[in-house]
């Protein structure tokens, strides 16, 4: 039998021959040995493009190529230091506050060439943390926060203060805080000079969840209060989610602990619209009795009877508009106005 002699080059593609023994496929150590580097070097380089030298990065990019190691929107991701990912993170998916938010953020980035990746953070901080951490060993292109807390946590990580980030729902601190959202604060400010200039000298406020969101709702209609004479000292706060069982819950609490409690803010529309079952069981008349007013105008608000009175938020145009500035960063666009107000409406309805 006559022996072949070994040839003299290698090929330049043979993934069944230096993959796995076991599977046959590429491994990270066969990269790394094509691209003259470390399998740590190959690792940091898919996981975070940008910590890894130019020069190193279009060396295992090309062996990636040579090997088929990874498919081929790895592969460009690689070759620009950055995917056509988003990172999202919101408090809930069930929500129609935040399904709205993401239904803008979709619509744009459809158009734009860019997917998204949606993690529900629950307002747990631990579990925000572990998204963004998670979600920053996939080299997202960008970042959409729906806290502040969120662009904290972000802003901490290591190697991460060159990402793109945009808060929504609120706005930032300054210009160079990029955000798109309304002023919480002079929402419930703005509830709070309704209710007094329609003679109510007894409200509450009611919350639940209380995220900074909440909080700031919370600040604004207590300030409006005292701006009128009035003390704020009715109100009813509870850490757990909100229900509209929970909005009939507080009312009773309410009526229980202030009898002369002539009317109530509402943090969110589902415990407005739990206060005005209870004002119907219990034969409170709804505005002359008891005043009622909720806050985002989620679809069912005007339909109830009586319609209630809310605070009208833009959340499909906040989640559009975060992922248009997010994108303008991306492309390196100059945005004078980083921190973009896009106001609120109140819709006064029967309730009050």
């Amino acid at each position: 039998m006559t022996q072949r002699a070994a040839p003299k080059s290698k090929p330049k593609s043979l993934p069944a021959v230096r993959g796995s023994r076991a599977t046959g496929r590429v491994t990270i150590i066969d990269v790394a040995a094509e691209a003259g580097v470390s399998p740590m070097t190959v690792s940091r380089a898919l996981k975070n493009p940008g910590l890894v030298q130019e020069q190193s990065r279009q060396r295992i990019l090309e062996a990636i190529d040579r090997l088929g190691y990874v498919p081929n929107q790895a592969a460009s991701t690689l070759a620009s230091a950055r995917s056509q990912v988003i990172a999202v993170l919101v408090p809930s998916l069930t929500n129609a506050v935040f399904i709205e938010t993401l239904s803008g953020i979709r619509d744009y980035l459809a158009g734009a060439g860019y997917q998204f990746l949606i993690g529900e953070t629950g307002y747990v901080r631990a579990k925000e943390e572990q998204l963004i951490a998670t979600y920053l060993a996939h080299a997202p292109a960008g970042f959409l926060l729906s806290s502040s807390e969120q662009h904290d946590i972000l802003q901490a990580r290591p190697g991460s203060r060159d990402i793109p980030a945009v808060r929504m729902l609120d706005l930032g601190r300054s210009q160079h805080d990029f955000s798109v959202g309304f002023s919480q604060t002079r929402a419930g400010h703005a509830v709070a000079r309704h209710l007094v200039e329609r003679g109510y000298r007894r409200p509450a406020f009611l919350a639940a969840q209380l995220d900074p969101r909440m909080m700031k709702r919370r600040e604004g209609f207590r300030k409006g209060l005292l701006e009128a004479g009035i003390t704020p000292e009715i109100e009813v706060l509870l850490p757990e989610p909100t229900t509209v069982d929970m909005g009939a819950q507080l009312l009773r609490r309410v009526l229980q602990q202030h009898p002369e409690c002539d009317s109530v803010f509402c943090c969110n529309d589902d415990l407005a619209l739990g206060a005005l079952f209870e004002c119907q069981r219990q034969g409170i008349s709804v505005p002359r009795e008891m005043a009622i007013a909720g806050f985002n105008d989620l679809s069912w608000a005007a339909c109830a009877t009586p319609s209630i009175t809310t605070v009208v938020t833009p959340r499909y145009d906040i989640g559009y508009k975060s992922a248009e500035m997010l994108v303008r960063q991306l492309k390196g666009e100059d945005i004078p106005k980083g921190r973009l107000d896009l106001g609120f409406e109140l819709a006064v309805r029967e309730s009050t």
